[in-house]
């Protein structure tokens, strides 16, 4: 290869990477491995009474970075939509029983989807991304298709379910829609899917 051939190519590669769009360049760097983890089973007789629940309810707009437990983690899950019955049906409802909702978590190990039918969790984007979003310990992001029409209602209930959990169980949280889409172009979402809230959580 002559030099004139060398930095031709050279140009042409400079040129490729500056009109990649920048969400296939993000996903170039944090290609995920798939990993999948097997959560414990949710706890579902602990709890504070119902009423105890609603009265200690309350946002805390700065949750804090402080982990929660792997249980606490297999409960805040399987609140937000896991599977409650044997026919298969969530803990939150959904119109017709589409079940039109998912749920990501980001941890400081990366960002993992949560699979309802397998009680587990697995890697979609590598690394430690909270801080793309507010920095709390546990953030959660509520997907559903953008043009449903439901859309509000069911993500509503999945962050109704898991303000109560976190009273029962005296975690912090909030819901936030700031930088509710800051990893929107990397993850696996579904044709049409988008991330419509966020669930901030630490202990």
């Amino acid at each position: 290869m002559d030099r004139r051939t060398f930095l031709g190519a050279g140009t042409a590669v400079a040129a490729s990477l500056l009109l990649a769009p920048q969400g296939q360049a993000a996903s170039a760097k944090a290609a995920a491995d798939g990993k999948e983890i097997a959560l414990p089973a949710p706890d579902r007789s602990g709890g504070k009474p119902l009423m105890a629940c609603l009265n200690a309810r309350r946002s805390e707009h700065t949750p804090g970075n402080r982990d929660l437990t792997e249980q606490q983690l297999s409960n805040v899950l399987w609140a937000a939509c896991g599977i409650n019955r044997d026919s298969g049906k969530r803990t939150v409802p959904t119109a017709l029983n589409r079940q039109r909702i998912g749920v990501y978590v980001a941890l400081k190990d990366g960002v993992w989807e949560y699979l309802p039918e397998t009680h587990a969790i697995r890697r979609v984007l590598m690394g430690d991304r909270r801080k793309e979003m507010d920095g709390s310990a546990c953030i959660l992001l509520f997907a559903a298709p953008g043009k449903d029409p439901y859309a509000g209602v069911h993500v509503g209930s999945m962050y109704q379910n898991v303000g109560l959990y976190c009273a029962s169980e005296g975690l912090a949280n909030c819901v936030k829609h700031q930088r509710h889409d800051a990893l929107t172009p990397e993850l696996p979402l579904q044709e049409g899917w988008e991330i419509i809230m966020l669930h901030c959580i630490s202990r």
